[in-house]
């Protein structure tokens, strides 16, 4: 997507992408080079299909560190790894907390940023320290260093509480990376075409962070919980359409998406005037309908 060079992101807006598409990883690799033969390096992750570069851009901008590198033929990373740019990451998160269970991850990761910073991790205390901390971040050990070091006992992960209030541009970043705009079309003899047609939007997230999920459906207003995946993953799931014309698409309207995903709601709002009309009961409605749906999310050139 072509994206306004003068736009400014809202810091919200960033933390809530981050909270869907960031990694903060501490990465232990055998270096015979290093005093103590390992290696550690922090590293602050965002990755994304190639056709959103213009929005990792703007991202890069607004943190003012970091390197946007090709990942394969269709994704692109913003990585940032020196302590110097790290502690910049570290003070807008600092400012502007994360809320999903990756504010977990960021409190180890500045755990062991500390540790970096102090030097401590070239003594053989320090590496266990830091080994602890990633025991207990994201997937945890790896079979090699478990092999390595399999006495450490996991650091306690930090307690994530869900907030009471959820800021407006948070839940834009955070559908630009975790929700979607769909169409759907089904069979349905008892309509004259013999299909019908429905909007759904959805913020799909891992089942841990459930009562956050709670606390998004009642900052829209609308939708419902729906459980998948043998219930590890979480659905936030608006269908009504009078819930989509009055709270999704006004809301979304106010606080604006930037990416791929804001052609995705464009097209949305499209249908829904369609739908409003009741021009998807017509087969030149419906028809245009089809059009529209095929061109969206993966269908999209």
């Amino acid at each position: 997507m072509d994206i306004d060079s003068d736009n400014r992101l809202d810091p919200n807006f960033v933390t809530g992408f981050v909270d869907g598409e960031g990694s903060f990883i501490i990465s232990i690799t055998k270096n015979s080079e290093c005093k103590s033969g390992w290696r550690i390096k922090l590293i602050f992750s965002i990755g994304l299909h190639h056709k959103d570069e213009a929005l990792l851009e703007l991202i890069k901008a607004f943190l003012g560190v970091g390197k946007i590198s090709k990942q394969d033929k269709d994704s692109l990373q913003l990585r940032v790894y020196s302590i110097k740019d790290l502690e910049k990451i570290k003070n807008h998160f600092d400012l502007y907390p994360l809320i999903t269970q990756k504010w977990a991850d960021y409190e180890l990761f500045k755990q062991a940023l500390k540790i970096i910073e102090s030097k401590e991790h070239l003594t053989p205390e320090g590496l266990r320290k830091i080994v602890g901390i990633k025991a207990s971040l994201n997937k945890g050990l790896s079979e090699e260093l478990t092999q390595y070091f399999p006495d450490i006992i996991p650091v306690k992960r930090p307690i994530v509480e869900a907030p009471k209030n959820i800021d407006p541009n948070w839940l834009a970043g955070f559908t630009e990376a975790e929700g979607c705009f769909l169409i759907g079309i089904t069979s349905n003899q008892t309509y004259t075409l013999g299909v019908s047609v429905a909007l759904y939007f959805t913020i799909t997230q891992h089942s841990r962070d459930e009562r956050l999920m709670n606390r998004l459906m009642d900052s829209l207003g609308c939708g419902t919980i729906q459980k998948k995946s043998q219930n590890l993953i979480t659905c936030l799931v608006v269908t009504k359409f009078k819930d989509i014309e009055e709270k999704i698409i006004p809301f979304f309207d106010k606080h604006p998406i930037l990416g791929e995903k804001a052609k995705d709601f464009h097209d949305f709002k499209q249908v829904a005037e369609i739908m409003k009309d009741k021009g998807h009961l017509t087969a030149r409605g419906f028809d245009q309908i089809r059009k529209i749906k095929s061109g969206m999310n993966r269908g999209r050139e």
